[in-house]
């Protein structure tokens, strides 16, 4: 009787064994001649060698699938079992819309034509900014990008940064060390990453540095080469700020930033980063730009009524600006369309 050991390194138990083992057992009952036992985080398998070697190929199959995917299946067990492996789950796998699996094998994609244009944007330009309101899927989609990169081993690792700005409100002292006194501005980073990486793995890539969540001011000095960077809420960064991290692009680096021009939460005095940005860039060629609009919001249905209801007020408080401002310097002033002395 041969013997061979298997170590599940940086796996979920519990996902890819399944409940009480069942994906074990469920392969042990295709193979009664040989043993096959679950001790911790070691599968050992007895037997005799053919045997042996068809389960050690099964398992390692099912380890692939499982850093793919994030989960193992009954369905799953029986694809590798079957003599003819093709099944449906490979016409989603090859699926051209598919950006990533998410952690439950979940299907993450773009759902809106700009949506697919970003994705388009970020496959054809080293350095794409994305602009739009909130829920247009601007961190989402920015996020699976990057996780897919990392999968396709594209890249050797992922950097996300924003800046820690308060939303409109004074938080005072924070208690806790760095990490925890700037991880609540980075929680929709995390909830986005534990949306399409295990927790285990995802936790072992940060602790490896694979994937660095970090304040917007921990980026200075360095190069980031090979690397995924995302730039989140740019908005709220100084002009200083964005030409620091733009010029910290490495040779073999993929960089997105993502603002939203109607959340700038920066002292009234200070100039938006980001809109400087715009301006002195946009002639610049190999960039990609685009602006997400109202129609791209994938939350509640309130969130795009809203959105559209506080565009209007801006652009009739926009209006009433620039009316009074024409009043006070004797210039006429287009009103509906229509220019007429003020």
């Amino acid at each position: 009787m041969v013997e061979k050991t298997i170590t599940l390194e940086n796996i979920s138990l519990i996902d890819f064994l399944g409940t009480e083992n069942q994906n074990i057992k469920q392969l042990a009952a295709a193979f009664p001649s040989s043993k096959i036992i679950s001790r911790g985080n070691e599968i050992k398998i007895q037997g005799q060698t053919p045997e042996i070697t068809k389960i050690h190929e099964i398992l390692s199959s099912l380890i692939d699938h499982y850093h793919k995917f994030g989960k193992i299946t009954h369905n799953s067990v029986n694809r590798y079992l079957s003599p003819d492996p093709f099944t449906e789950e490979d016409v989603i796998v090859t699926s051209p819309d598919v950006i990533v699996y998410g952690s439950k094998g979940g299907i993450i994609k773009a759902k809106t034509p700009n949506q697919k244009k970003l994705v388009d944007l970020v496959e054809n330009h080293d350095l794409v900014f994305a602009l739009g309101p909130a829920g247009t899927g601007k961190t989402y989609i920015s996020v699976a990008m990057a996780v897919r990169a990392l999968k396709n081993k594209e890249v050797r690792k992922i950097i996300i940064s924003r800046p820690v700005v308060e939303a409109g409100e004074n938080l005072g002292f924070l208690p806790g060390d760095m990490k925890e006194k700037v991880d609540p501005y980075l929680r929709p980073i995390y909830d986005a990453l534990e949306d399409m990486i295990p927790m285990e793995k995802l936790k072992y890539y940060q602790e490896n540095k694979i994937i660095e969540i970090a304040p917007l001011a921990y980026m200075r000095g360095r190069t980031l080469s090979n690397a995924f960077v995302l730039l989140d809420e740019a908005q709220n960064t100084t002009p200083a700020q964005i030409k620091m991290f733009l010029t910290r692009m490495g040779p073999t680096s993929k960089v997105m930033i993502n603002g939203d021009r109607s959340q700038i939460d920066l002292p009234r005095h200070q100039r938006s980063g980001l809109m400087d940005a715009l301006h002195t860039l946009r002639d610049v060629k190999g960039i990609g730009f685009i602006e997400m609009q109202p129609e791209d919001v994938m939350r509640h249905r309130l969130v795009r009524d809203i959105v559209d209801a506080y565009s209007k007020a801006d652009d009739e408080r926009l209006a009433a600006r620039l009316e009074a401002e024409a009043a006070e310097e004797g210039k006429p002033v287009a009103v509906n369309g229509r220019k007429k002395k003020v």
